[in-house]
C-alpha cells in the first residue's frame, strides 16, 4: 500500500497532486465561448503519482498535462500523466524511487541509471509535434487527441544535452530558439530549430560557473542569456540540494548576435538578482530593452534572508547598451508580478501589450500565488487589473489573438482559477482588451486542477 502524502505546504490544498485521469465531454459554461476560439489549451504540471522519499520540492513532481478544447461554443477536458521513464520505473514498483531537489543524494538503488526527466513544466507545439518540456533532459513527444506519451524526443538524434522548459518561436520565421544547461561542460549550450523542425545551430556559451538558467530572451537580432549567482556545481550534486546561492558572483547578462557566435557576445554585469520569467525584449540601434519579473534573492530554495511574502517578483525594464555595456534597471511595477506572457506574434519585436499573473491583498503562500491578472499597456505606461474574487487562486494568463489578422493585444485571455470554498476549478476567459471586465465565459470544472506551471494554445487541435 502506498505511503500517504506528508504534510508539506506544496503537497496540502490545490498543490496536492489530483490523483486521476479522465476526460470531461460538453463542460458547463456560463456566458458564451467566443466563436474565434477554436483549439486546445494545453497545460503542464508537476504532479507526483507517489509521496517523495525524503523533503519534497515543488518542481520534483510527475508531469501531468490537463487539456481543454474549445470550439463550436463548447468545451472538452482530457488529463493524462507523461509516462517518462521515470514515472514508469516508480509505477512499476509502487513507491517513489528517485529523490528530489532538496537532496539529490536520496535515490533508490533500484532507480540507478535511470534518467530522472519529469517533463513536468511547460509544453508546445512545433513542427507537428507536441512536447513536454522539463529543463533538465530532452522533451518527451505527446499524442495530441489523446495525450498518450509517444517517447523521449530527440530532434532526430540532434539533440545535444538538455532542452529549456522556455523556447522561443520567432514569429517571423517560425524557428524555435532554445538553451540547455548542466552542472558539467559545457554548462551553457544554444541551439535553433527550423519551422520543419530540423536542428540547424547548436552553439556552445562558456561560463566560468555552472548556474541554473530557467528563462532566457529573443530578439529579432539577439539572444540574451541571463546567469544568475544560482550555481549548479558538481560537488553539490551528492548532498543536500544541488542548487546554491552565491551572491558575491554577482549576475551576468550575455547578449550575442543571432548570427553570430559565442565569440560576439557582450556581457553586462549587474547586482545579484533571479529571473524566472522574461514577457519580452526587443533590439532598437544599439539598446536592447528586456521585460523580466525579478527576484532579489533566489526564490524556493531555503537561500538565507529569502521570505515568500517580501521576496516577490517585480516588473522590471532593463536597458543593455550594446556601445557602453551598460544597464539601467527601471522598476514598472510595485505589485507581484509573475509568469509573464504576450500576444507572441510578437516575440522579439517592439511590442506593447503584455500580461501577467498578479496578487492583490494578502494571499498566504500555501494558497497559493495569485488572485489577479494584470495587463500592461508599454506605449502609456497604465495596466488593468481582474480580480477573481475572494478565496479564487489564478494561475499563468495565456492569450489568444481573436484572428491571425488581428491588432496587437485584440484576443482573449485565458486562465485556471482554483475556487477553494467549492475545491474545484474553472478555466475563465477574458477580453484582452477589457481585463477588468466582466469574463466572456467561465468553463466550469467538477473537480479541481493544482497550482501548475505553463501551457500554451494550439490553434485547430482538438482532444478526443
Amino acid at each position: 500500500m502506498s505511503r500517504p502524502f506528508p504534510d508539506d505546504p506544496f503537497l496540502q490544498g490545490n498543490y496536492a497532486p489530483w490523483p486521476m485521469e479522465g476526460e470531461i465531454h460538453d463542460l458547463v459554461v456560463t456566458g458564451d465561448i467566443p466563436a474565434e476560439l477554436n483549439g486546445t489549451l494545453y497545460r503542464n504540471g508537476s504532479n507526483p503519482q507517489f509521496a517523495p522519499r525524503g523533503q519534497y520540492h515543488w518542481f520534483d513532481g510527475d508531469g501531468m498535462i490537463h487539456a481543454f478544447t474549445l470550439s463550436a461554443g463548447k468545451a472538452h477536458y482530457r488529463n493524462r500523466w507523461v509516462r517518462t521513464e521515470r514515472f514508469k520505473l516508480e509505477r512499476r514498483h509502487g513507491e517513489a524511487l528517485f529523490a528530489g531537489l532538496s537532496d539529490l543524494s536520496n535515490t533508490d538503488e533500484r532507480a540507478q541509471g535511470v534518467f530522472p526527466n519529469a517533463a513536468n513544466t511547460n509544453i508546445i507545439f512545433h513542427a507537428g509535434r507536441l512536447l513536454a518540456l522539463w529543463e533538465g533532459g530532452p522533451p518527451y513527444e505527446l499524442d495530441p487527441p489523446t495525450l498518450d506519451t509517444i517517447g523521449v524526443y530527440d530532434f532526430n538524434g540532434k539533440l545535444q544535452g538538455a532542452m529549456t522548459a522556455h523556447p522561443k518561436v520567432d514569429p517571423e520565421t517560425g524557428e524555435l530558439l532554445f538553451f540547455g544547461y548542466g552542472p558539467f561542460p559545457p554548462y551553457l549550450r544554444y541551439t535553433v530549430v527550423s519551422a520543419d523542425g530540423d536542428i540547424t545551430r547548436n552553439e556552445e556559451i562558456p561560463l566560468p560557473v555552472p548556474t541554473m538558467m530557467h528563462d532566457f530572451i529573443a530578439t529579432r537580432e539577439h539572444v540574451i542569456f541571463m546567469v544568475f549567482p544560482a550555481t549548479l556545481r558538481p560537488e553539490n550534486l551528492t548532498s543536500g540540494s544541488p542548487v546554491r546561492w552565491e551572491p558575491e558572483l554577482g549576475t551576468r547578462i550575455g547578449v550575442m548576435p543571432r548570427d553570430g557566435g559565442s565569440e560576439d557576445l557582450v556581457w553586462f554585469e549587474t547586482d545579484p538578482c533571479f529571473v524566472f520569467h522574461a514577457m519580452n525584449a526587443y533590439t532598437q540601434g544599439t539598446t536592447v530593452s528586456a521585460d523580466v519579473c525579478q527576484f532579489r534573492l533566489l526564490p524556493l530554495f531555503q537561500v538565507d534572508g529569502e521570505d515568500l511574502e517580501t521576496n516577490i517578483p517585480i516588473f522590471t525594464r532593463w536597458s543593455l547598451d550594446l556601445t557602453s555595456h551598460s544597464i539601467t534597471q527601471a522598476q514598472r511595477d510595485d505589485r507581484l508580478s509573475e509568469f509573464p506572457r504576450l500576444d507572441e506574434r510578437y516575440t522579439g519585436l517592439p511590442y506593447r501589450k503584455g500580461y501577467a499573473a498578479g496578487q492583490e491583498g494578502a494571499v498566504p503562500p500555501s494558497e497559493g500565488l495569485f488572485n489577479t491578472v494584470i495587463g500592461y499597456d508599454h506605449a502609456n505606461g497604465r495596466s488593468q487589473t481582474h480580480a477573481f474574487g475572494p478565496n479564487s487562486y489564478s494561475s499563468e494568463p495565456i492569450f489568444v489573438p481573436r484572428s491571425a489578422q488581428s491588432a496587437e493585444g485584440e484576443g482573449f485571455l485565458l486562465v485556471g482559477v482554483y475556487r477553494k470554498e467549492e475545491n474545484r476549478s474553472d478555466l475563465v476567459i477574458l477580453d484582452a482588451e477589457n481585463i477588468a471586465h466582466e469574463p466572456l465565459a467561465t468553463v466550469h470544472l467538477p473537480h479541481r486542477v493544482p497550482y501548475g506551471f505553463h501551457g500554451n494554445w494550439v490553434e485547430g487541435l482538438s482532444i478526443e
